[in-house]
């Protein structure tokens, strides 16, 4: 195929398929550098792959990163976590919105990018994945109604923090009645005079079996909801009062296990900001 032609395509892939403003979609990748190697994987992640190898891709249309310190790692919970061993694995997450039916036009890009960039040495290799997955938009549950930023403004606007909540159905057939508990109960309360906005919800979807080898394959796929808190305050501020017991109560309702609830604060782009505070 020739360059003009190949250019070509461009023109008739825009014309075609959804195009709307709706995180049909989520990337939602939490990840630990490894130690000595905080600065470098830092730099690497925002200066080529935050980029290079997400924001550059067709129909991811926003994205943020976000950091948790070492006084942010140590208030998460449970101890005993099915997502992050030991709990407070994964100081660094990133989040990704991807347009509503895009994400099997994204996921081919995707595949194609990352083993170009392996091919490239443009990966860096000294970080384990915490907890990496495509993740398809439930819903989004607003403390202030139809007042305020929407689910799709939620990666642009200046929020000052995010608590990612990662719960485990009982059981794959009682998820759906997991999930209509937390949208219509359970989240209407908690976000009642909270610092949080909103929460968004999602369920992960299985990684393409093409993925790169360093991402392990996506647990908990029929069973695992995942939640984004976007907080108008530090979570250090707000931590006592509004984000501890949040276990209880999921496990009270007999619907499921909370497997995480860990803060993070926004990342300062083009910055080290906060790389000194990492480790104990």
């Amino acid at each position: 195929m020739s360059e003009e032609t190949r250019s070509e395509v461009y023109a008739e892939l825009a014309a075609v398929g959804p195009y709307g403003v709706h995180p049909g979609h989520a990337l939602i990748t939490m990840v630990e550098p490894h130690p000595g190697h905080e600065y470098a994987y830092n730099r690497w992640y925002e200066d080529d792959h935050y980029y290079a190898g997400a924001m550059a891709m067709p129909w991811m249309y926003a994205g943020r990163r976000w950091v948790a310190t070492r006084d942010l790692q140590l208030l998460r919970y449970p101890e005993k976590s099915a997502v992050a061993q030991p709990v407070t694995a994964g100081c660094y997450i990133s989040t990704y919105w991807i347009t509503d039916g895009r994400y099997d036009d994204h996921m081919k890009w995707t595949v194609a990018i990352n083993k170009r960039l392996n091919r490239d040495a443009r990966v860096y290799q000294d970080r384990t994945h915490v907890f990496t997955a495509f993740q398809d938009h439930e819903t989004t549950v607003y403390r202030d109604g139809a007042a305020g930023p929407r689910d799709f403004h939620a990666l642009d606007h200046p929020y000052a923090g995010l608590v990612v909540e990662v719960i485990d159905a009982e059981s794959a057939e009682r998820r759906a009645e997991l999930l209509e508990w937390l949208r219509t109960r359970h989240l209407p309360r908690r976000l009642t005079g909270s610092p949080a906005a909103m929460v968004t919800l999602f369920r992960p979807t299985p990684l393409p079996g093409d993925r790169m080898t360093y991402v392990k394959q996506v647990e908990g796929v029929d069973t695992r909801l995942t939640l984004l808190w976007f907080l108008e305050t530090d979570p250090r501020e707000c931590w006592e009062d509004h984000f501890t017991g949040l276990d209880d109560q999921v496990t009270e309702s007999g619907l499921g296990r909370v497997e995480l609830v860990a803060p993070f604060i926004p990342t300062i782009p083009g910055t080290d900001k906060y790389v000194t505070e990492l480790r104990g």
